[in-house]
């Protein structure tokens, strides 16, 4: 079968590489009708998560037809048409059991990897380095599908193309959870940091949980304009009034609520930055924390930071003093997809969000080399890409 593997920094390619079958009598073989890349899968292409191997299956985001299933999958079957979450989990555990599906026990093969990193290992993810378990990911034509019996959801309703439900697999229950992660009340004012597909779909999930304003941070001339799009406000990352412009928006006091879906890779130009990037050059540090600043600054006293973007290791000049000083709540962490799912789904059927207006870009899973060279340019213009693999 054909898929999308990763060889080095910058280096991925398609090729031909063995079928999955199945290993685990809960595991299901999925025909993959719709993948996609993910902002996430760009800290892969830039070299920033460690444990890569040559050869790994990349991709996270994907969808299709069940062709094969193990005899204790009791809860799909042949023919059936799914999403899959792209956290990996057993169901059975005590973070299962409690919702907490990122932090599953028992999915990653790997545990001690992540454990000797940060003490305790989350669960396994699909595609996404060997410190998350090194399972094979979905920018391919199969992907094997452990604990079929727990992660995908099935798609009865065939009015619903691919690109309406695809986001189910990651962006959109992450979008959902840092929205809901805020405590979003009636009236608030949401200050979002990144306007990326995970910002785009974070704008209309905090409208949807009752705020009142949204300010959408970034400076892509192209993703603040669909940004607006979506009733949101816009500010230019870049500028240096930023933080007096946010007062002014709301009072003096600040956005009740931020959210940092930038996470480790920005595009600032500001000292700061450049000074995070010269310590990561030199091995000295592994994280940029300007956006995470920014909102941790930015936020009105005794409000919440929520975030969803992603980082793995550690930064210098975090702004703890101020977070301790104006009371604030921080909530972030890997998104438990398989808790969102089905409801975000029922809105889905109902019309509340259709999510594949973040697509920009359709491509042939032949063509993700240049897929992953334009969605890392600087030009902007790429903001989501989508590829079939047939």
């Amino acid at each position: 079968m054909k898929a999308v593997i990763w060889n080095s920094t910058k280096n991925v390619s398609v090729a031909d590489v063995p079928e999955p079958t199945i290993l685990n009598q809960r595991d299901a073989i999925v025909k993959i009708t719709t993948t996609a890349i993910c902002g996430s899968d760009l800290h892969i292409y830039a070299g920033d998560v460690p444990s890569m191997e040559a050869g790994d299956i990349l991709g996270h985001e994907f969808m299709g037809e069940v062709v094969e299933i193990g005899k204790d999958v009791k809860n799909l079957k042949k023919g059936d048409r799914v999403v899959v979450p792209f956290v990996i989990a057993c169901g059975a555990c005590f973070y299962c059991q409690h919702q907490l599906f990122s932090l599953c026990d028992n999915s990653n093969p790997n545990a001690a990897m992540l454990e000797k990193l940060y003490g305790q290992s989350s669960a396994g993810l699909f595609g996404y380095s060997h410190l998350y378990g090194g399972y094979a990911g979905g920018q391919a034509q199969y992907a094997r599908v452990p604990f079929a019996d727990v992660g995908p959801i099935c798609i009865a309703d065939d009015s619903l193309s691919d690109e309406k439900v695809l986001f189910l697999s990651d962006i959109l229950p992450t979008a959902w959870q840092a929205a809901e992660n805020c405590g979003i009340e009636r009236g608030d004012t949401v200050a979002i940091w990144g306007c990326g597909p995970v910002g785009q779909l974070t704008i209309s999930c905090a409208f949807m949980l009752g705020a009142e304003h949204v300010i959408a941070i970034d400076r892509n001339p192209r993703r603040l304009e669909m940004a607006r799009k979506s009733n949101a406000e816009t500010l230019d990352a870049g500028d240096p009034e930023l933080q007096q412009k946010l007062r002014d928006l709301t009072a003096g006091r600040g956005p009740d609520r931020c959210i940092d879906a930038v996470g480790m890779q920005p595009r600032a130009a500001i000292i700061d930055a450049l000074y995070d990037r010269a310590k990561q050059a030199l091995m000295l540090e592994s994280d940029h924390p300007d956006a995470l600043s920014q909102a941790i600054h930015a936020c009105r006293k005794g409000g919440t930071v929520s975030i969803p973007g992603e980082y793995s290791g550690s930064v210098d000049r975090f702004p703890l003093g101020a977070a301790f000083a104006k009371g604030l709540t921080l909530r972030l962490g890997q998104t438990n997809v398989q808790r969102y799912v089905r409801p975000l789904l029922e809105k889905i059927e109902r019309g509340e969000i259709d999510p594949s207006f973040v697509i920009t870009h359709r491509l042939k899973l032949d063509d993700a080399v240049e897929g992953y060279a334009n969605l890392a340019s600087e030009n902007g213009e790429c903001i989501k890409i989508t590829l079939k693999p047939w």
